[in-house]
């Protein structure tokens, strides 16, 4: 590694990440000492110098199997403001899951605006820019930094994962809830470049209050066509199985299930393990050591992103755009 090029740490729990990562940009990850005290405090910090340097810390935020989320924000935010402290000239935290993202509007009174509060802690340790995959809700999530943001999104990757599957069928692109319904269409235009062919598009209804997920009537026609369903992540499964359920009710021959995120929080792996879906794909942007993939009827592939965080760090470090990895996609797919 040389002065000039950018410097890569990730914690812990992220460190497989880090590496791979750092792999596709040809340069080892930068070392951190982590320490646990006796009485649960914490002490993370950087083993090389970064003065005048352009860092990138790396690291997934939802609950892991040894750190809960708060302990991976809290250690995270220590880091970043260590590296501040350290005389870094320039701070990029690239969080592909990015906690509390959900929590992005108030639906009860007194609600709080939690992407909001998260959006402040980042902002108070002083990085430069926030780098994210796939946020839950883009415009929330823009609203709420007052640094600079930039979203990646994982549609190409796994839109190009899905084209030998159903690439001989007639086609229609759902989301399984109506908020969900232009990420859907963004996919769907992927899908459709890469086919060269229209495909239709539909949406499945949904409520959710107090914890309790109501509807399922679904807007398209899907009789006698293969349903993709595309949404950002993958919680306790529940949503997607309703929506496959709704699919194949009303005469879908297959429904295969995308998303970016694979969470799969409590009974997940039992509730995805129903015969109204043919396939999941996510990405690693979460490991997937929840599900039981051994136990599921149906086949689940996930799909690596660290070849697109390493160019976006690349591309940022050399001052280029992040949109421009769209058009590179779309250049990689119309060569193939």
């Amino acid at each position: 590694m040389t002065h000039d090029d950018p410097m890569v740490f990730a914690p812990q729990w992220d460190r497989s990440l880090g590496e791979r990562v750092c792999t596709h940009l040809h340069q080892a990850l930068a070392a951190l000492e982590e320490r646990e005290f006796e009485d649960g405090e914490h002490k993370i910090r950087p083993l090389v110098g970064v003065r005048d340097r352009d860092v990138y810390v790396l690291s997934s935020l939802q609950a892991g199997e040894h750190h809960g989320v708060d302990a991976k924000l809290c250690r995270m935010l220590f880091l970043l403001g260590a590296l501040r402290d350290a005389g870094a000239a320039r701070i990029t935290a690239v969080v592909p899951y990015l906690c509390y993202a959900r929590k992005d509007r108030r639906t009860k009174p007194r609600d709080p605006v939690t992407t909001r509060y998260v959006a402040c802690l980042f902002e108070a340790v002083g990085i430069d820019r926030l780098v994210t995959v796939d946020v839950h809700n883009l415009v929330a999530f823009q609203n709420a930094s007052r640094v600079p943001t930039e979203h990646l999104e994982a549609r190409w990757l796994l839109a190009r994962h899905l084209v030998p599957r159903v690439r001989q069928h007639d086609l229609v692109v759902v989301s399984p809830d109506i908020g969900g319904v232009k990420r859907a269409v963004r996919f769907r235009e992927s899908l459709e470049h890469l086919l060269e062919r229209p495909i239709g598009s539909g949406f499945v209804e949904k409520h959710r209050s107090a914890g309790r997920v109501s509807g399922g009537a679904l807007v398209g026609s899907v009789r006698g066509r293969v349903v993709i369903l595309v949404d950002d992540l993958v919680s306790s499964g529940t949503t997607l199985v309703r929506a496959a359920r709704a699919c194949h009710d009303a005469g879908a021959t297959d429904v295969h299930a995308v998303a970016t995120h694979g969470l799969f929080v409590g009974d997940a792996s039992r509730v995805l393990d129903v015969d109204v879906l043919t396939s999941l794909t996510v990405t690693d942007t979460v490991p997937p050591f929840r599900l039981e993939t051994h136990a599921l009827s149906l086949e689940v592939d996930v799909l690596e992103v660290a070849p697109l965080l390493a160019e976006s760090i690349r591309r940022l470090h050399v001052g280029g755009s992040i949109v421009e990895l769209v058009e590179r996609e779309l250049q990689i797919q119309s060569r193939a």
